[in-house]
Parts: structure tokens; sequence; C-alpha cells
């Protein structure tokens, strides 16, 4: 069934009876042409890219728990291009442009929202780097605007610009940028991957990888054996555990990302807001609640909680930047795991096991990269060759010292990224 305005006034004129469901439940079958572990953002796009640009249909998708509920639906929903590193900028303008076009492209509205980010800026250094990352992004085709002091306070009226410590000089303006559902983007991959052919096995746990002579052949999963010929791992936080199953070491920590939701609001934050020196961002989401974030809990682990102590220091940074936001009621907080690579930027590649990929290592940028990522990791795996915009995302320049993303390979800093 497609989604359009003469199928919802129909189905709203009989009772709202004839609506199906977005994708099947089928049963495994004993083999697959390419199975994808893990059924998130990042690898329901790379099936869905799979099928439509390579029309590899024989495909199952195999989540452990059920569509949008990993890390895909615990983000702050931010969707930006506004990086500045060769290598991770064109592979987010690369994602920024899929954006753009894919709720059309698996007939579902996942809410993307090109409402604008603006990052700011509190001293003449960050000032000049602002600059030169506005440039880079305007010398391949994004968008930036630099705005003073004043241009800021017009669009942001309800910010502090006096505060004494970090008084605010300026932003980084970028139109192109926004928010997007996030459980949505699943869903609408869920879907679009569904209507091509590909198998969405929910509860479906990977609980060994069967190699051969060097070659993977299948998985072990908690409703039995599964052949395949080629195996894609792509479980974000959780891929240094799967990984293992291969016998394979990865040069990832994971760690806990906190986010939070007030009560809802009637609209105040028309756009995206990140605070350069606090590393707090914020924007307003459809239903009034304002959605915020910032560090990680910064120490390793698996469980999608946080402390809070971090909840105490994102709060500051919220009440420093907008003194306001201390009149809204916070309703709930939740944690995402991060897959943190030591140069912060991800992993797109082949293995040295034949017919096992890659995809992991995300940071700060998982959400906003789930179009490029699944476009890239599918062509891949459909080509065997890299994908240009993801060309330096390999797993050898751990190994090799050559051609890491951040030359201090001090991890994920937000300012850098």
């Amino acid at each position: 069934m497609r989604f359009s305005a003469f199928e919802i006034l129909k189905q709203g004129l009989t009772g709202n009876k004839g609506w199906k469901p977005h994708w099947r439940s089928p049963e495994p079958k004993s083999h697959y042409d390419v199975i994808i572990v893990g059924g998130g953002g990042h690898g329901l796009a790379t099936a869905f890219y799979l099928a439509k640009e390579h029309g590899i249909t024989n495909v199952a998708v195999l989540e452990k728990g059920y569509i949008g509920g990993g890390n895909v639906g615990r983000n702050t929903t931010i969707v930006r291009a506004n990086y500045g590193l060769e290598g991770n900028s064109q592979f987010y303008s690369h994602s920024l442009k899929l954006w753009e076009n894919m709720e059309a492209d698996f007939n579902f509205n996942a809410m993307h929202s090109q409402r604008g980010i603006i990052n700011l800026f509190h001293s003449d250094g960050q000032r000049d780097a602002f600059a030169r990352r506005g440039n880079m992004m305007i010398s391949q085709g994004d968008d930036a605007i630099l705005l003073d002091r004043e241009g800021v306070r017009e669009m942001l009226p309800y910010l502090d610009y006096e505060q004494t410590r970090f008084p605010i000089y300026g932003g980084l303006y970028h139109p192109r940028g926004g928010t997007a559902r996030h459980d949505a983007v699943a869903w609408g991959y869920a879907r679009g991957a569904d209507m091509r052919g590909v198998d969405i096995i929910q509860n479906c746990e990977v609980q060994g990888i069967d190699i051969e002579n060097g070659k993977v052949v299948g998985v072990q999963t908690s409703k039995g054996p599964i052949k395949c010929g080629k195996l894609g791992l792509v479980t974000a936080g959780r891929s240094s555990q799967t990984a293992a199953m291969a016998g394979m070491r990865l040069p990832i920590e994971s760690h806990v990302l906190q986010a939070f939701v007030t009560e809802g609001l009637k609209p105040c934050v028309d756009h995206v807001v990140t605070y350069g020196m606090g590393h707090f961002y914020i924007s307003q989401s459809d239903k009034g609640g304002l959605v915020f974030g910032g560090d990680l809990d910064f120490y390793a682990s698996y469980a999608a909680r946080g402390n809070l102590p971090m909840v105490e220091h994102v709060v500051e940074a919220g009440m420093t930047l907008m003194p306001m936001i201390g009149k809204a009621r916070m309703l709930r907080s939740w944690g995402g795991i991060m897959d943190m690579s030591p140069d912060g930027s991800p992993i797109i590649d082949r293995t040295h096991i034949d017919g096992l990929y890659l995809n992991c290592g995300w940071c700060y940028g998982g959400f906003k990269a789930v179009p490029g990522s699944g476009f890239s990791m599918a062509h891949l795996m459909a080509t065997g060759n890299h994908h240009a915009p993801a060309e330096k995302y390999r797993l050898s320049r751990f190994e090799t010292g050559r051609g890491l993303m951040d030359e201090e390979a001090t991890g994920a800093q937000h300012n850098l990224h």
C-alpha cells in the first residue's frame, strides 16, 4: 500500500480499517545472498539501497529486538552537513542530499524538517575556525552563512548574550540542516526495503558467525542457523561484541550518550542551536518538547542509561546559554550506546575475512549519517569497491597510522567534527 492524500481520505471515510502492516514478519529462509546484522537506521538503509540501487533483494536484516528500539530511536534527531574535516565533509554532504529525497524514495513521512542549524562561537579563534569550515562547506556546494552577534540575536533572541565567561560573538548558520523523527526514519527504510523484497526479521539475535576456510558462510541465530554469501555487521555500540564472534578485535570503545526532553511547550525554538563552549545542543520537537543533549558520560559501557552528574552538567550548560530553559520541566532522559573510534570518524570497509563487511565507529555522527552510510555500505557490498564519499573510512588506517581522519587521534572531539 502506498501512502497518498487520496489513500488517507479514503481510509478516513471508511473507518481506517484498510491499512496494512508497513512490513512483513517472515520467518528466516535457509539462505540469503546478503545478511545485515542490525536493524537500526544504518542496517535498514544498507538493505534498502542494496535493493534499490543494485537489485539485490535476497537480503535479510536480523534485529535482536524490534525496529526502532536501538540507537536509531535514542538520539537528538539532528541532521546536518557542516563538517570541516577532509573526508567527513564530503561524506556528510552526500548524506544530506539523500536526506532531502529519501521520503519520496520509501514513501513514508520521516518528518524531516530543514529548520536550520546555528553553531555559536564565543571567541575570535572560534570565529576564524567557523569561517574556514563555512568556506569548505560552500566550496563543495553546501550552504553556510557566517552571522555576527546581531545576526544571531535577530534569529535567537532568547539566548543570554552577556554571559560573563562565554559571551556570544556570532554563529555559523547552516540553513539546510535540521531534524527528523528518529524512529520514523527506521520505519521508512524498513518499509522501503520490505517493498523491494527484503526480509526484516525482528527478535532474531545473532549468536555466532560461521567461517570456513577464511570465508563467512552464515550465522547462528536464536531462530536457527542461516546461510549467506555476504555478511554485513552494522550494530553500532555493539560492534565490538558482534565482531568478536568472528575473532576480530575492533578499535572501538562503547560509551553512553544521554539525551533529554522537556514537557510540551508552544513553539519557541525554531532552529537547532549548538553551544560552542558548553557542548550543548537543543531543538524543539513537533510535539513541543525541547530535545537536548551534551557530552558523553565518559566511561565505557553497554548500558543504555546514563549517570546523574552528566545530567547536571548538561542542564548547567543549557541554563548558561538560555536561562529560560529553567522554567521547563524535564520529562525523561535516555541513553544511546555510542561506538567511538580513536580518530572520531567511522569505518565502512571489508574485513580480512572473505565476505564479511563492517560498518561502525560513528561517534557523534550516527543519526545524520544514516542515508549516506547505507548507500556507501551497499555500494561496497554490491560492487567490492569503496563509494567515493566514504573512501577514507577504511579499517586499515588504525593499523598503519596512515589516513587517520584526525591527526591528533584523540577521539571524537566535538570541536573538530
